[in-house]
């Protein structure tokens, strides 16, 4: 609202100083930065973001791959909470001691954080192994790669608006110390003569 209500500056007033019209060029380009460069730089930030990620995912899902492990027996020590996609959907409760095979024909032991209370031996349970059978999480989802890429536009976006605004303040605090240097220059030369009878006549 400052940066608009500068641009009122260009008024024709006897009083306006240059640093008036100064700052009213300055308040204009700011306007005109954060309607145009702001969703510019969202929209760029965005596409950047979302091709990145949708490149990773593809890579994920080529080398992830969906198998089914056998629980040996329950744990009962504190699960794990975590959750893949990063979307809490979903909150493991229990853990269990299980056997599972790699798509490369390997056979893997571990511990597993699963979503049931209670695990019992022979349950069978899905998760994601890599080329070589290890734990990984699952690839990402369309959904979570579209709200990252969403999340990251929005927030070049307002980096770029505090920027530009930054900027202008940073400007228009100059502009008022030079205001101060000329005023305090004006009144230095007519200190000396401030209230004398006939000064200025």
């Amino acid at each position: 609202m400052r940066a608009a209500a500068g641009v009122w500056r260009w008024r024709r007033n006897p009083l306006r100083r240059g640093t008036d019209l100064t700052e009213a060029w300055v308040a204009l380009v700011a306007v005109v930065l954060i309607a145009v460069a702001g969703p510019l730089v969202a929209w760029l930030c965005g596409s950047l973001t979302e091709s990145a990620l949708q490149d990773a995912a593809r890579d994920q899902r080529r080398h992830r791959h969906m198998t089914t492990a056998t629980v040996v027996r329950a744990l009962h020590d504190r699960p794990v909470a975590a959750n893949p996609d990063g979307i809490s959907d979903a909150v493991p409760r229990g853990r269990a001691a299980a056997v599972w095979t790699g798509t490369d024909g390997s056979r893997h032991r571990g511990a597993l954080s699963t979503f049931k209370g209670d695990n019992h031996a022979g349950d069978r349970l899905r998760i994601w192994t890599d080329d070589r059978g290890r734990l990984v999480n699952r690839p990402m989802r369309p959904r979570t790669v579209t709200a990252h890429a969403v999340l990251a536009g929005f927030g070049a976006g307002a980096a770029t608006a505090v920027l530009i605004v930054g900027g202008r303040r940073v400007v228009v605090w100059r502009l008022v110390q030079r205001r101060y240097a000329r005023l305090d220059r004006a009144w230095s030369e007519a200190g000396p003569d401030w209230g004398r009878a006939g000064a200025g006549s």
